[in-house]
């Protein structure tokens, strides 16, 4: 009889690192929000004009995410930088105090660590954000914040992306703490503190995404939308469904979907919401309104009232702040790649022609 623990299980584990969420969210927040803090006091010490995010793949999302916490939050002007400007045109720019910061979860990835060393000799404040302490990005970056998710196995990146928003996010935090702009708090707190028990919740109803998974077992594509703080969940999900799945997955910001790529949507397509509850779920209602006009089959992740409205969906815990509302909705879409992936027959954990660390230049 075969060893139970060598047998091949298809996701199992994707399955696994997707549950581990809570406990590395918990992880970052009882040893990494210190030090995460302590370098955010010595960044904002130095009084960085902007900030320059540099990231490829689930990583660019979590840069994206990270765009939206610094502008609204910090305000400051934060950009995403196109590594091949100094890669492969050789350019060379200004960047003294200015704050670049990598996002990956490998650090090995040469046109990131070749990006980076570039941005410091131009005087750039380098802060590389990894799951490897000891990564070659680590390495030429000044400093350096792990998001402690423990060696992920499984090419779908699931926990990594969540720890890297929550470490993103606690940056953030202490950015804002020590420049005197003090963030919403939940219960007195931070506005993270809840997470790792709202996110083993959202875990816990697989059931539900299972459901939904029958709708999206034979689609031809997706169009999944958002605004705000939940476009980059948009984008995070429909490549996590692109990637497991082989479904066209189209993103849009809802704003961008109306002007023009509404014209594809009809009463066959299918279209997923992620509706933050906030500023970012009101600016997404007329885009909503024009989608069931068109009879679009909508099913929305995000605010009850609209989950309720939609043609299905899953609705998340209330009372969460916006800004790390994010940290939770991805999961619920992580789970449908995985079970509309093995619902068709495929693996999860190996999606064909991908390595787990890709290297660009």
């Amino acid at each position: 009889m075969s060893d139970p623990q060598t047998v091949s299980v298809p996701g199992r584990i994707m399955a696994a690192e997707m549950a581990e969420q809570p406990a590395v969210l918990r992880r970052i927040l009882d040893e990494g929000a210190p030090k995460i803090r302590g370098i955010a006091a010595e960044i904002a010490a130095r009084k960085p004009r902007f900030v320059l995010l540099t990231a490829r793949g689930t990583s660019d999302n979590a840069a994206l995410y990270a765009k939206y916490l610094i502008e609204i939050l910090l305000g400051k002007p934060a950009g995403l930088t196109s590594m091949s400007t100094t890669t492969a045109y050789g350019a060379t720019q200004d960047l003294t105090d200015v704050l670049v910061i990598t996002v990956s979860q490998s650090g090995g990835s040469p046109d990131l660590v070749a990006s980076t060393k570039a941005a410091r000799e131009a005087g750039a404040i380098t802060l590389a954000v990894t799951n490897n302490a000891a990564s070659p990005l680590a390495e030429v970056s000044e400093f350096h914040i792990d998001v402690l998710a423990g060696p992920e196995k499984a090419l779908p990146a699931t926990k990594t992306y969540t720890a890297e928003l929550l470490a993103l996010y606690l940056l953030v935090e202490g950015l804002a703490a020590a420049w005197g702009r003090p963030l919403p708090k939940a219960g007195g707190g931070s506005a993270a503190e809840d997470l790792p028990a709202l996110a083993a919740g959202v875990l816990s109803r697989q059931a539900e995404v299972r459901a939904l998974a029958e709708r999206y077992r034979f689609a031809q594509r997706l169009v999944i939308t958002s605004r705000g703080y939940g476009y980059p969940t948009a984008r995070e999900a429909a490549l996590k469904l692109m990637e497991t799945t082989y479904i066209p997955a189209s993103p849009f910001s809802g704003a961008d979907l109306l002007h023009g790529p509404l014209a594809m949507v009809d009463n066959v397509s299918p279209v997923i919401a992620i509706v933050p509850d906030g500023k970012g779920g009101e600016a997404l209602q007329p885009v909503l309104d024009r989608l069931r006009g068109r009879g679009a089959d909508l099913v929305v992740i995000g605010q009850r009232a609209q989950v309720e409205a939609a043609s299905a969906g899953f609705a998340l815990p209330a009372g969460v702040p916006e800004e790390v509302q994010p940290i939770l909705e991805i999961l619920p879409l992580q789970q449908l790649a995985y079970e509309v992936t093995i619902a068709r027959g495929q693996d999860p954990d190996a999606p064909r022609a991908l390595a787990k660390v890709t290297e660009t230049r």
